[in-house]
């Protein structure tokens, strides 16, 4: 399962034109971190910005979190010598790259095709840099399964709500929050279809973030949503959400726990020792092939997280 290989509750959003940032950033409890070229560096600053990355990235011990870097996006005349100084200066020391804004599966396969021709100059596996495609507006959104598809390397498909909503010209300056006027979740159908095109491919789905950074109640609420749709993270934006994010995203214990007796108490009904049976009674719930199924995905959620049971399966005698 995607979502048990590399954890992603938590991503962290750092700046590539603070130094203070990157440096604080590898001491941070977060799951991944993406350094940022884009709307977070002022145009003037990225050349600037790409050099401290680059630094960043090969300095000091980021402590196993998953390492990104958001280039910008297609449109601007910054992304190919985002992607080429980036990749030559630090490939080695880099797990994806991040590409906003993402409309077509040809931005992914111009991306795919980039890193193999640096990867191939530079002696690097290719194909071991993955790519995170991020949908903000409509197209990308109408054409999300096929960039979904467009290459090996796409590890993750992120909701990018701000410019999203600018696109459809929604009529709230909230991100990522309910909007009064509108009787229920103007998100929901985003966020699943963006979740279909990532399980229909076996890629992870990401939630955008949420901009009112002090509220960390009205973030661990809009986290939720998305957590229960089956979302495998969210972005965070200040240090003061990781926490919340890497909670709302992980299972509860007793969740956990009991994923881990279906498993243990399915593969032993199902044995020779346990009688062949495919269909039996775990306390007062019925389990069987579909119970395993739901079981496998809490566990694995559970297992990346670093959680341990607590509760163990004693066969019947």
């Amino acid at each position: 399962m995607v979502a048990a290989g590399r954890p992603r509750r938590s991503c962290l959003a750092v700046p590539g034109s603070s130094l203070k940032m990157l440096d604080k950033a590898r001491g941070l409890p977060a799951d991944q971190v993406f350094l940022d070229l884009e709307d977070a560096v002022a145009p003037l600053a990225k050349p600037d910005a790409r050099k401290n990355i680059v630094a960043a990235l090969n300095e000091g011990d980021w402590g196993g979190k998953t390492r990104v870097v958001r280039v910008n996006d297609l449109t601007t005349p910054w992304t190919y010598r985002d992607v080429v100084e980036v990749v030559e200066g630090a490939g080695a020391n880099l797990e994806c790259i991040m590409l906003p804004k993402v409309q077509t599966a040809a931005h992914v396969e111009w991306l795919d095709l980039t890193l193999t021709q640096i990867e191939k100059t530079l002696g690097l596996p290719v194909g071991r840099i993955g790519i995170e495609a991020q949908i903000e507006n409509a197209a990308g959104l109408v054409n999300v399964d096929a960039i979904a598809a467009a290459s090996p390397r796409v590890e993750t498909i992120i909701f990018g709500p701000a410019d999203f909503m600018a696109s459809i010209n929604m009529k709230s300056l909230v991100v990522g929050a309910l909007i009064p006027d509108y009787p229920g979740d103007p998100y929901h159908y985003i966020l699943m279809r963006i979740l279909m095109a990532a399980r229909m491919h076996d890629k992870q789905a990401i939630d955008g973030p949420f901009l009112q950074i002090r509220d960390v109640d009205a973030f661990r609420e809009v986290a939720k949503r998305s957590a229960a749709l089956g979302f495998d993270g969210k972005w965070v934006l200040h240090p003061g959400q990781i926490d919340a994010a890497n909670e709302v995203y992980s299972p509860a214990q007793e969740d956990y726990d009991h994923a881990e007796l279906i498993l243990d108490a399915y593969d032993f009904y199902t044995s020779e020792a346990g009688g062949k049976l495919g269909a039996v009674m775990l306390g007062d719930e019925m389990i069987d092939e579909a119970s395993r199924k739901m079981a496998l995905v809490v566990a694995a959620k559970g297992r990346a997280a670093g959680m341990r049971r607590t509760s163990t399966f004693t066969p019947p005698e």
